[in-house]
């Protein structure tokens, strides 16, 4: 069964209302009269499904012959053979890279990701053309894909939609610092011969010791060496690292308000001075050199994608399409996940005279034209949405979820719907899902070699450094005081997912999986003007059980 058939069954559902399973279309192509089945279905579902199910389809066809298709108003009286799609196909790349940006990886191929890597940058695998889009099928082995939804789990940490205690008041801040020191504090301890600030002033010196805090200033002397203010909750102490020692090149990754460790010396006193640490070691939360990430216990597939953009003039909508006619097809008969960080649609006065490149100017209607989308996707696939900062929530992190409303439109898929950020567990595998707005203050306040939007992986890499998925607090990141510190990445993930900036990237750091997905919507005037070239209408793809990654090109 080429895919054309199974996807223009699937597309006329959708211009019906229906989103549908995949073995339903499957059942549909298989008709004697694919039309004439397609629109009983139709007839005989309840008012209020908006899914095809494959058992509304079965019970259908053993009701014995269906009548001739009645004259439909919207035109489109017969199901395509698929002339009009022949030309249609991705591109996907498996290969051993072990990183992949924007220059090599968005190069109008995809990469497999095999084994974990801090550094490096090997684009010099070549393509394999799998043109799959137009040659797919829905069938497994011959027979109708059947997916056990019993074998399925999806578990959600760490939202706080409903939960947001904030009010702006001086108190607020306090707890939301306190609760980040605290909890990363925790895992920094052990590493270091920790002294509270306090009783680093009051010690004489001339000992060993080492400071658990909060980055409050980092400025240089007049000789070009650093120093590091600490702030814990007893008080500030002053850390100097010396220009000349090999720990002088961590610096430049510290960013204010972050929680790391300092090991050294402290310099002898007298009178009044109250000293000062002598830097030997510098220690980030980090990720655990030992780190193992659990895996599915069986086969099974997510997509990884974001930044959507439905409403505006330069939303792909051919190319989303192409996506969602691929997830009907045998090459993804085990991608049963899909997930969303954020940007469902273009949202309104994001940016200055963004007005003049929207397509639909009423945010509602966007919805709208999203869940539209959204039922072109199989009805049998678990889809998991955060929000992201053109979407229509509070812009300050963390952002909670879809208000009722917007849940009531988007209710086409059954999505579940979690803030940002969230951790979502599938079948034991954790993702943390950030939108990733913070990446932009990361990039610009760290040295182009450890964080750019041409390879924004590296970016992603530093905030699991820091174990905090935006540490610097007055930048360019919106920030919410809130009684607990939502943006604390405690446990360590085994993917690590963001979007935002438009460009793809991928790559492991120390087996975490780091991908961010590229975006579904060409460039705009304002990317133009800020130099925002995006990587568009990509899908990573993660193998579960073992964590590789694949990405398919649909544009």
């Amino acid at each position: 069964m080429p895919l054309e058939e199974a996807a223009a069954v699937a597309r006329r559902l959708a211009r019906l209302g229906y989103n549908a399973e995949r073995e339903a279309v499957t059942l549909l192509v298989r008709a004697q009269e694919t039309e004439a089945a397609l629109l009983a279905v139709v007839e005989s579902v309840p008012e209020d499904a908006v899914k095809v199910t494959a058992d509304h389809v079965r019970t259908v066809l053993d009701d014995g012959p269906v009548p001739d298709p009645p004259a439909v108003e919207d035109g489109d009286t017969s199901v395509s053979t698929g002339a009009e799609n022949t030309q249609e196909s991705y591109t996907k790349t498996e290969s051993g890279v072990e990183t992949g940006g924007s220059s090599g990886g968005a190069s109008g191929t995809g990469s497999t990701v095999e084994s974990g890597s801090e550094g490096g940058h090997d684009t010099g695998a070549g393509a394999t053309g799998a043109s799959g889009g137009a040659t797919g099928g829905t069938t497994v082995s011959g027979s109708v894909r059947n997916t056990d939804r019993s074998k399925r789990s999806v578990d959600i940490d760490g939202d706080m939609t409903d939960r947001s205690t904030g009010t702006g008041e001086y108190q607020d801040f306090v707890a939301t610092f306190r609760d980040r020191y605290e909890r990363l504090s925790g895992t920094l301890k052990g590493r270091v011969k920790h002294r509270p600030a306090r009783s680093l002033q009051q010690d004489p010196g001339g000992t060993d010791a080492g400071m658990v805090g909060m980055v409050a200033d980092v400025s240089s002397t007049s000789g070009g060496h650093w120093i590091i203010d600490l702030e814990d909750t007893t008080g500030v102490f002053p850390c100097l690292v010396m220009k000349d020692r090999p720990v002088a090149d961590l610096v430049d990754e510290i960013l204010l308000d972050e929680v790391i460790a300092v090991s050294g010396s402290l310099s002898e006193k007298s009178g009044d001075d109250r000293g000062i640490l002598f830097v030997d070691a510098i220690h980030f939360p980090d990720v655990p050199h030992t780190f193992q990430p659990r895996t599915a216990d069986r086969h099974v597939r997510a997509a990884l994608i974001s930044d959507v953009h439905v409403g505006s003039q330069e939303f792909m909508g051919e190319a989303w399409e192409r996506f969602a006619d691929w997830l009907h097809t045998e090459d993804a008969a085990e991608v049963e996940y899909l997930l969303i960080a954020g940007d469902m649609v273009e949202g309104i006065g994001v940016y200055p005279n963004q007005d003049e490149e929207l397509d639909v100017i009423d945010i509602y209607d966007q919805y709208e034209a999203f869940s539209e989308r959204l039922k072109s996707v199989p009805g049998d696939m678990e889809i998991i949405m955060i929000p992201g900062n053109h979407d229509a929530v509070r812009l300050a992190e963390p952002q909670p979820a879809f208000d009722e409303e917007l849940r009531d439109i988007m209710s086409a898929h059954d999505a579940r719907i979690t803030s940002n950020p969230s951790t979502v567990t599938v079948e034991g595998v954790s993702v943390h899902m950030y939108h990733g707005v913070s990446l932009d203050e990361v990039i610009a306040e760290l040295p182009t070699e450890k964080a750019s939007y041409d390879e924004p992986h590296k970016a992603m890499y530093q905030l699991l450094k820091k174990r905090h998925v935006a540490p610097q607090f007055g930048g360019r990141t919106r920030l919410a005081p809130e009684e607990r510190d939502y943006l604390v990445m405690e446990d360590v993930p085994a993917i690590f997912h963001t979007g935002h900036v438009h460009k793809l990237g991928y790559g492991k750091y120390r087996n975490v999986l780091a991908v961010n997905s590229g975006c579904w919507q060409e460039q705009t005037g304002f990317q133009q003007s800020v130099g925002i070239d995006p990587d568009h209408a990509y899908a990573p793809v993660v193998d579960l059980d073992t964590l590789d990654l694949t990405v398919y090109d649909f544009n």
